[in-house]
């Protein structure tokens, strides 16, 4: 799977997959207990108020994808349909610019049931290409958020809105959120990339994070997770943790809302 997005691919859900019926019956309600879908994602739906999701997917040494960009695939299937369905259970799903212009991704469910959530994209200076399809496609709601002095002339399409913000540089994560939960966006969340993704964990501005590591050893490219960390290590970032297996992946969900952040 790519690190951040599903690259554009235009597969469909597949039918035969164990956890669907599971799945199903949990997006309806009727199901509870403690098997794998309710296990993993049940803290997510119980949670109340306001929620921002972290998700990233990368190579044992940390990398989302190679030096020269290539992202195609990193993590595998099932942390594809994890991907899915942790969209399908947000309102928003916010990605840089970068993002959009490397992958072209669509940022819709169709590797499981459920809706697609409204697409956010952070882009101070409107450098997405015009061609993009989230720019055309008409498949969700579109936030294209700007700086408030960048200029957007082109022609829009009905389900994009451009979104200008004063300094959106300087903003922390918590305005974007504010903003986002003021258009009744409350349950968000944050796929990529890596840059947009350390921003939320460096400010503290996530309630989990899901982090998908794959067996592969990359060596150098795209970095994953990278902010100023701490000079000792009894002041890192902890959260309550609880990891699953996704196919040969390893998913370890950070909660950070309901555990000290420091030893």
């Amino acid at each position: 799977m790519a690190p951040t997005t599903d690259g554009g691919s235009s597969e469909s859900a597949t039918p035969t997959d164990p956890n669907d019926a599971a799945w199903r019956r949990f997006l309806a309600g009727e199901q509870s207990g403690s098997d794998e879908i309710c296990t993993l994602y049940g803290p997510l739906v119980g949670a109340p108020g306001r929620v921002a999701i972290g998700q990233l997917g990368q190579s044992l040494d940390g990398f989302i994808a190679a030096r020269t960009g290539d992202a195609c695939f990193v993590t595998g299937e099932a942390d594809r349909r994890h991907l899915h369905r942790l969209r399908a259970l947000v309102d928003a799903v916010v990605i840089g610019w970068r993002t959009v212009r490397n992958d072209d991704p669509r940022l819709t469910v169709r590797a499981v049931e459920g809706g697609n959530p409204a697409r956010v994209v952070l882009d101070p200076e409107a450098r997405m290409p015009r061609t993009s399809g989230i720019l055309h496609d008409g498949a969700a709601p579109t936030l294209w958020v700007v700086d408030a002095g960048t200029a957007v002339d082109e022609p829009i399409a009905d389900h994009v809105q451009v979104i200008r913000v004063d300094d959106l540089r300087e903003r922390p994560p918590s305005d974007l959120l504010d903003l986002l939960a003021a258009r009744g966006l409350e349950r968000v969340l944050i796929e990529g990339g890596g840059v947009t993704i350390s921003r939320f964990v460096q400010a503290r501005a996530l309630d989990w994070l899901y982090l998908t590591t794959a067996p592969m050893l990359i060596g150098d490219g795209i970095p994953g997770i990278r902010f100023d960390g701490e000079d000792r290590l009894a002041d890192a970032l902890r959260g309550r943790v609880r990891r699953f297996t996704l196919g040969d992946d390893i998913c370890t969900e950070f909660d950070f809302g309901s555990a000290s952040t420091t030893a």
